[in-house]
C-alpha cells in the first residue's frame, strides 16, 4: 500500500483548487485540512471534497495530523505564516510564488527549516510545461547552439476590478506589481533556461490601473554566458490576456515558447515537427504544473529523491526579481553580486498585516 502524505491548506483563493485537483489525482496523499479566514471559502471547498474546514489555520493544525503544510495565502503574508508553521508546528511548508517578498525572509525561512527539521518546497510550475522541458534539454544538447538574445514578452490584463477585490492587491506590502504577481514565473523561465544572470536594467510603470506598484516593465538582463534577455511584462494589456511567449535565438537555431502561458513550442528550427508534441491546451494561466510538483514534493519526501528547486536556485529567483526593482528604483544598472533588493518590495503595512494572521 502506497504511505500517504497527511497535507493541509491554507488559503483558498483562485490558486486552491489547482492544488486540490493535482494532490487528489495523485492519491498519494490525504488532505485533513483547508482553511481561510473566509470561513465559507473554507466550507466551500471542504463540503465538495469532504475536508474538515477551518477559519484560523492554528485551530486547524491544532486539532488536525498533517506532514505537510501548503501555503497560499497573500504573497506579503507567506514569511509570517511559514516562520510561524515551520518553528511552532515544525511542518514541511510548500510555499506558491513568490516563497517571500522580502529576500533576507527567505534565507531565514530557509535557515529555520533546517533548524527545526523540516523542508520547503517552493513551487514554479511552469517549469514542468512541455514546451519548457523541450527548449530546457535542446538547451543542454546544444540543438539552439549559443544563445545569444532571449525574449520575454508577458501581456496580460488586469483591470482595476481585479486589484478591487482586496485590499492587499496592488501593494508593494502584501502582493507587488505585475513582476511580481504575474510575470515571477515568466522571468524564473528565462533564468531556468538561460542560466546565471550578470547585471539588470530595468524601467517600470503604471499605465492600466490606479495601483501603487507598476503594471508595466521593461528590462534588459546580462547572462554569464553573455546571452542578453529582453524582458516585457504587462497587465495593461486591453481588452484581455495576449500571451506568455518567450523567444530564443540562438546561433544554429530559433525556438519560441508561446500560448496564454507559455504552453505551447510555436517555433523550433532544429525540427519543426516537434511542436504539437511538445504543446499543451491549458484551461487557465496555471497550467498543469502543480501535478509535477506534487508528484516530486512526494518523491522528495518518500522516495528520498532531490527536490528540482534547491535553495540556492529559489534564492536566486528572488534576488532575480529584486533586481529589476532596485534597477527601477536607482535608475541603474544592477550587478547580481552586489544586489541589495528594493525598498519598496515587502515593506510592512501592519493595517492589512493583521487581517491576516
Amino acid at each position: 500500500m502506497i504511505k500517504k502524505i497527511k497535507i493541509c491548506l491554507i488559503g483558498c483563493g483562485r490558486v486552491a483548487g489547482h492544488h486540490i485537483k493535482a494532490i487528489n489525482k495523485s492519491k498519494k496523499y490525504l488532505i485533513t485540512g483547508i482553511c481561510d479566514l473566509n470561513i465559507d471559502k473554507a466550507n466551500y471547498y471542504g463540503k465538495k471534497f469532504k475536508i474538515p474546514s477551518y477559519s484560523n489555520y492554528n485551530d486547524m493544525l491544532n486539532n488536525e495530523k498533517c506532514d505537510v503544510v501548503s501555503i497560499m495565502t497573500p504573497s506579503g503574508m507567506h514569511y509570517e505564516h511559514s516562520n510561524n508553521i515551520i518553528k511552532k508546528y515544525k511542518k514541511n511548508i510548500v510555499i506558491e510564488k513568490p516563497v517571500s517578498l522580502k529576500i533576507y525572509h527567505v534565507k531565514k525561512l530557509y535557515k529555520d527549516a533546517k533548524k527545526n527539521k523540516v523542508r520547503i518546497f517552493p513551487i514554479f510550475q511552469n517549469r514542468y510545461n512541455k514546451a519548457v522541458q523541450k527548449i530546457k534539454k535542446a538547451i543542454k544538447e546544444n540543438l539552439l547552439g549559443k544563445l545569444n538574445i532571449i525574449s520575454l514578452r508577458l501581456r496580460w490584463c488586469r483591470p482595476q476590478r481585479y486589484y478591487d477585490l482586496s485590499d492587499w492587491r496592488g501593494t508593494f506590502s502584501h502582493d507587488g506589481g505585475a513582476l511580481t504577481n504575474q510575470g515571477i514565473h515568466y522571468i524564473d523561465l528565462v533564468k531556468f533556461l538561460a542560466g546565471k544572470p550578470v547585471s539588470t536594467f530595468c524601467k517600470m510603470d503604471t499605465f492600466g490601473a490606479k495601483i501603487e506598484v507598476e503594471d508595466t516593465v521593461v528590462g534588459l538582463v546580462k547572462f554569464q554566458n553573455k546571452t542578453l534577455a529582453n524582458i516585457e511584462v504587462t497587465t495593461s494589456t486591453r481588452p484581455t490576456d495576449i500571451e506568455a511567449s518567450i523567444s530564443f535565438l540562438g546561433t544554429k537555431g530559433f525556438a519560441q515558447i508561446g500560448g496564454i502561458a507559455a504552453n505551447k513550442l510555436e517555433i523550433f528550427t532544429p525540427d519543426q515537427k516537434k511542436c504539437s508534441k511538445y504543446s499543451e491546451k491549458i484551461p487557465d494561466a496555471y497550467g498543469f504544473g502543480h501535478f509535477n510538483f506534487y508528484e516530486d514534493l512526494y518523491k522528495s519526501i518518500i522516495l528520498k529523491k532531490n527536490f528540482p528547486v534547491s535553495e540556492s536556485d529559489c534564492l536566486e529567483s528572488i534576488k532575480f526579481l529584486h533586481s529589476f526593482y532596485e534597477s527601477s528604483e536607482k535608475s541603474k544598472e544592477i550587478f547580481f553580486k552586489n544586489i541589495k533588493g528594493s525598498k519598496r518590495l515587502g515593506r510592512k503595512n501592519e493595517k492589512i498585516s493583521k487581517k491576516y494572521r
